[in-house]
């Protein structure tokens, strides 16, 4: 009893609104349709209503101005920002300003919302990435490891330094920084479950690059917790405590499916189709990091999905 009551006395209480900007996407979605069996009302605000009908209302926004869909926010049990454009592109001078912009004016249009309300969410939970850390080939990266360089880390860093200029004080804050999410419904899994299964599911380049990784139903489950829990505040990695080479993550991926045979892609090869037919940075898949969260340790967190072989095993049998 005395245990229960602890827990409930850390649960964030009010209404059961959830509102997920830049919600439209892979992410957005998953976690609509989980936190909505949960009992939560969803509002997913985005630039376009999500193609699939789902358990959510949708409001539209720009990602840069408060609008009609600022109100949503009012009475808010918690906002999750999402809101970013895809790095799944070339890095051309263009894209790369879109990228960094998009992150940078979504957060500041959140702040200000909340700014202006007159009941504020109890909880702002924001989008990072764990490739602010950058590509160091073998060294294990925690919350307390040094920012690498390149587009990425110098995104992320403004990402981070913007929410934290604009979270009130009033609202706990949670950063999280999320690796690769593995899920059917979306993001990049899909592809390469498509590579392995018809036979070129190799290693990439030297396939010995970092993949740290979170299975979406766990991922789900942190957003939840880092909504309901108070003891969640600050920044967190959203991995998985078990990151792999890009090797062994596609051999896992192939034993998964049943398929034997995994043909390597070479360097060059990866760059030329890129480039040529992906329209994509090859550096997504040659390069990686391996991620640990020493903070989600601590503050007890249970992955459903601490191996990749399980993760794996789940998402190739429920495909």
């Amino acid at each position: 009893m005395e245990k229960s009551s602890t827990i409930a006395a850390q649960m964030d209480q009010g209404s059961e609104k959830i509102v997920i900007t830049g919600g439209s996407g892979f992410l957005g979605k998953s976690l609509a349709r989980h936190l909505s069996s949960k009992g939560y009302k969803v509002i997913i605000v985005s630039r376009h209503c999500p193609a699939d009908p789902g358990p959510w209302i949708h409001k539209n926004w720009d990602g840069i101005n408060n609008g009609d869909w600022s109100k949503e926010l009012e009475g808010a049990s918690a906002v999750v920002n999402l809101a970013g454009r895809s790095v799944d592109c070339r890095k051309t001078p263009k894209n790369c300003a879109e990228i960094l912009d998009s992150r940078v004016n979504s957060v500041k249009a959140v702040g200000e919302a909340l700014e202006a309300l007159s009941s504020q969410p109890k909880v702002w939970i924001q989008m990072s990435t764990a490739h602010i850390y950058g590509d160091p080939p073998t060294e294990l990266c925690t919350e307390d490891s040094p920012f690498g360089e390149g587009l990425a880390p110098t995104v992320g860093e403004a990402w981070e330094k913007t929410y934290k200029e604009h979270a009130p004080d009033s609202v706990r804050q949670v950063i999280l920084r999320t690796s690769f999410v593995i899920g059917n419904s979306g993001g990049a899994f899909p592809k390469l479950k498509a590579l392995a299964k018809f036979g070129l599911g190799g290693k990439a380049g030297n396939g010995k690059q970092g993949i740290s990784w979170i299975h979406e139903k766990d991922m789900n489950e942190l957003m939840q917790q880092c909504i309901e829990d108070n003891r969640y505040n600050g920044t967190y990695i959203a991995t998985a405590p078990e990151p792999v080479s890009y090797a062994t993550f596609m051999i896992s991926l192939r034993r998964a499916l049943r398929s034997p045979l995994g043909l390597p892609a070479p360097a060059w090869l990866i760059r030329l189709g890129a480039k040529l037919i992906l329209r994509t940075d090859p550096e997504l898949i040659l390069l990686g990091r391996y991620c640990k969260s020493t903070r989600l340790e601590k503050e007890g967190f249970r992955f459903k999905f601490p191996n990749i072989n399980g993760a794996l095993e789940d998402l190739c049998l429920n495909s």
